[in-house]
Formats: C-alpha cells, structure tokens, sequence
C-alpha cells in the first residue's frame, strides 16, 4: 500500500507540472489582461497598466510567468510558507478568492452529491431486488426523466413552484382537504409499490398507507403543527428506537439478539440524554458546532462501549450498529432544535422563509440556529436542483451492477448455503456491486469542487463556478489557475481514494 501510494503521488506530481503548464500557456493567449485599461480615459492610466503589468508579471515571458507562478503556488504544499496563487486584475489576493469559493461551493454541492448518493444507490438496489414491478418501472421512469432535464429548467421551476409558493402557503400554513386526499394516494401508491406482494397485499398497504397519511396530515394541520413545528421527546425517542431496529436488521438480523439489545440500549440512552444536552446546546452561550461535535463524540464513545458489552462474539457489528443509532438519534435532536427555530427566523425574514437567491440573509443579526436555519433554508433549493439530476444517475447504475452481480454463481452458491437473503444481498452482492459505483463517485467527487456553474448562477450563489467563469471573462489568468489547481488536485486525490477502496471492496485486488 505504501509503495502504491508514494508511486502515484509521483505520477500525480508530473501529471500536475504538465497539465497546469498547457493551462497556463493557453490562458496566456486567451485575450489580452490589459484589454479594459487600454481604453480607460483617467488621468493615471499608465500608471494603472504599469501596476497590472507588475502585479501580474506581464513583463516575462510565459515560461518565466509559468515558473514564478509555480514558485508561489508550491508554497501551498508547505504549512508556514504562505500561500501565494497571485493576485487578480482587481488587486484581489487569489488564495483568499479561492478559500471563500470552495466554501461556498463545498457548502452548496456536498449535501446534493451525498444525499444522491444515499438515496440513488439505495433506490437503485431496491429497484433491482424488484425487478420488473410497478416500483422499478416507476424509478425507471422518473431516473430517466430527471436525467433528460436541463438543470437551469429545474431550478426556475423550483423557484417559482416551490420556493414561492411554499412561501405564500406559510402566512396560513394550512392542508385542506383537496391537498391532503391527493397526498393521500400519492403515499398509498408508493408504500404499495415499495412493499409490493400479492394484489391482496399491494391493496392493503396502499390502502393502510393513504389513511395514515390523510390522519396524519389533517392532525398535524389541527394543532397547527406547520406554525409551530418540532419533534419532540415522545417522537424523537420513537424514531431512536425505530432507527435501532433498523439497523441491527441491516447490518445483522433480527435473530442476533444481542445487537438488536445493545442498539435498544443505546437508543434509550439517547431518548433519555435528549433532555439536557437539547438544554444545552440550545443555550446562547453554549450554542457552537465545537460544543455539537464534543456531544457527537460522546455519543459515540457511549455507543462503542454498549456494543463492546453487548456484542459478545459479534463486536464488530455491534458497534457499528450502535454507533449509528446513536449518531442518528443526534441527528434527530439537532432537526427538533431547527424545527422549534423557524418560527423565530421567519419573523426575521417576513416569512419568507424558503430563500430564492444568496447564500444567507444580510444582516439576518440572528442567534446560532437561526444562522443555521438561514444557511440551511438558502441550499435547500439548489440542493434539490443537483441531486435530482444526481439521483438518476446513481439509481440507474446501482441497479445495472447489482442486477449484474445477483446472476453470478457466488450468489447463487450463497443462497445454496442456507444463508438468508439480506446476508446475501448486503454481505456478497451490495459489496461488490459497489466497485463500479466507486469509479462514479470518485469522479463525481473530484468534479464537484470545480463548482455548479448554471446552478451557482441560477441562485446567485459565488462559487467556484462563478469564480471560474468572471474569471475568463475579464481575462484573469491567477484565478484561472487556482481555480484549475483545486479541481486537478482533487481529482487526482479522489481517483487515488477510489483505487485503495477497489482493493477493500474486493479481496482479489492488491496494491503493490
């Protein structure tokens, strides 16, 4: 593995020397950097040419300009020596235009390529398992519908059928009974379609599901629970112990009690720490992601120590399953404390609560999670508008690779053994279905810190993108470059990541 490492770094570093090097160059002879100050008509514009011309070293040749600009940039690689990528046309240090640009952008694409990721793969393995049904025509159709749409489309459509709307509906946050019978058949649809079965058993589902969903509906909008929402203890402490089931039967079955004991234990525990750590992590003075962290933390030492005594002979699953559960339950606190928030942050935004453009509201002067709830209200669009187009791709090729990998005779030998079907879906097929999805993320991965041009656009959003963009248009060559650097390095780094994955994922690879 070293060897392999160290190997591929060098390969990397001479790939780098050579690609930035054409970049530059054609960069270079892109246009002309001192096109607008050729025209200006103040009184010091020789001095202004002189400046850029000092600035950017247009008194070099290329090769020499490529070589000071390599001097500046290897100062990246070592921590002390300061960065220096250059400055722009504006006089605009290119590592602080970067940093404030792949945060904005990591902040933007991340959530959208993680929760595709999640979310395709996991709708693309149930679509295979079910091949053929009324589940897997309607994932195939709306993969394939997703896919054919242009992203700016999509991102017009849910600012103005979304965002707008959803925002009017809030003044008087009310489902009538119109909405609520066609949510209805939507769920029963869905969960019929999911659990599928016999036509006794797809009616019952579908049937079960819509009631639930109208009752629920309809209560919600009795106690006015879209004005005021939460969680709270009772449903946070169900949907700990619901998680907790549901990862002792993913990771380990039902049968093995003892995990299915221990993600209880830690469920509980967390239903009953909910009290004071809400308490504290929503106080003003105790309200940091530092405090948050150091909660997560704990809650994961208290989960590894239930799994290690619980466990016995299966340890190892254990405490995984119990680690989730734990961060889940986490996770189900921190939505309460942001659910509770909205009404406090809608009166500071006249209730326009779901954000069209920007990145965060100006002078929103908010508490801690209310500046969460405005950060999170501003990517929820565009979000969505990336991972739809996302999703499609994942689901199809999770559904391609384990429809592949269910007809290959280790599966079969698997289920000849006696094993039960989720050791030999997750255990022998969803393992090795995921060594072509690996390619597809690493790439994804390296991609998206180049940033989403038309979305960051669409949304006003400055980020890499954007950066990239206002960039060639005004002839800048510094932040061309460092926006080259990032995407080159992250590529080459995800690629290298996905290649030590190939060999976890499958025993027969070895890195030499």
């Amino acid at each position: 593995m070293p060897v392999f490492v160290i190997r591929r770094l060098v390969v990397s570093v001479f790939i780098l020397l050579v690609s930035s090097f054409l970049i530059f160059i054609l960069v270079a002879h892109s246009g002309d950097p001192l096109g607008d100050l050729r025209t200006d008509t103040s009184p010091n514009r020789d001095q202004k040419i002189e400046h850029r011309i000092e600035k950017l070293h247009l008194d070099q040749s290329d090769p020499q300009r490529y070589v000071t600009w390599l001097g500046g940039a290897s100062k990246c690689l070592v921590p002390g020596l300061g960065c220096d990528l250059g400055q722009s046309v504006r006089d605009q240090d290119v590592t602080v235009l970067l940093s404030q640009a792949l945060s904005a952008t990591l902040q933007l694409v991340t959530a959208a390529i993680l929760l595709s990721m999640v979310l395709g793969v996991s709708v693309g393995v149930v679509s295979a398992l079910r091949q053929y049904s009324g589940f897997d025509y309607t994932i195939t159709f709306s993969a394939f519908l997703f896919f054919s749409l242009p992203v700016f489309w999509v991102a017009v459509l849910l600012k103005q059928y979304l965002a707008i709307e959803a925002n009017d509906w809030y003044s008087d946050p009310r489902i009538g009974i119109t909405a609520t019978a066609l949510l209805s058949v939507v769920s029963g649809l869905f969960w019929g379609a999911l659990l599928g079965g016999n036509r006794r058993r797809r009616w019952t589902v579908r049937v079960v599901a819509a009631l639930a969903t109208g009752g629920v509906l309809q209560y919600l909008s009795a106690v006015e629970w879209f004005r005021r929402p939460s969680l709270g203890p009772g449903l946070i402490a169900l949907l700990s112990f619901g998680a907790a089931v549901g990862f002792a039967a993913l990771l380990a079955g039902l049968h093995r009690r003892n995990i299915l004991y221990a993600c209880l234990t830690t469920a509980a525990l967390g239903s009953v720490i909910q009290f004071p750590a809400t308490s504290w992590i929503e106080d003003r003075t105790w309200a940091s992601w530092l405090n948050i962290g150091l909660l997560a933390l704990s809650a994961v030492a208290v989960a590894v120590a239930v799994g290690f005594a619980f466990g016995g002979l299966d340890r190892g699953p254990a405490i995984r399953a119990c680690v989730l559960t734990a961060l889940f339950s986490g996770l189900f606190m921190i939505s309460d404390i942001l659910l509770r928030t909205v009404p406090s942050y809608s009166k500071k935004v006249n209730g326009r609560v779901l954000a069209t453009t920007g990145a965060e509201t100006p002078d929103l002067h908010g508490t801690f999670w209310q500046n969460q709830v405005d950060q999170i209200t501003h990517l929820i669009l565009p979000t969505l508008a990336i991972m739809l187009i996302s999703f499609a791709t994942y689901s199809r090729y999770s559904r391609a690779t384990m429809l592949d990998v269910m007809n290959q005779d280790y599966v079969r030998t698997a289920r000849a053994k006696g094993l039960t079907e989720r050791t030999v879906v997750v255990r022998h097929a969803f393992r090795n279905a995921l060594i072509p999805l690996t390619t597809l993320a690493a790439v994804d991965l390296g991609v998206i810190v180049g940033g989403a041009v038309i979305t960051e656009t669409v949304f006003a959003r400055r980020g890499m993108g954007s950066l990239f963009v206002t960039a060639l248009n005004q002839v800048d060559p510094n932040p061309v470059m460092g926006f080259y650097i990032v995407t080159a390095v992250s590529i080459v780094l995800f690629n290298m990541l996905a290649d030590i994955a190939y060999a976890y994922l499958d025993p027969r690879i070895r890195l030499t």
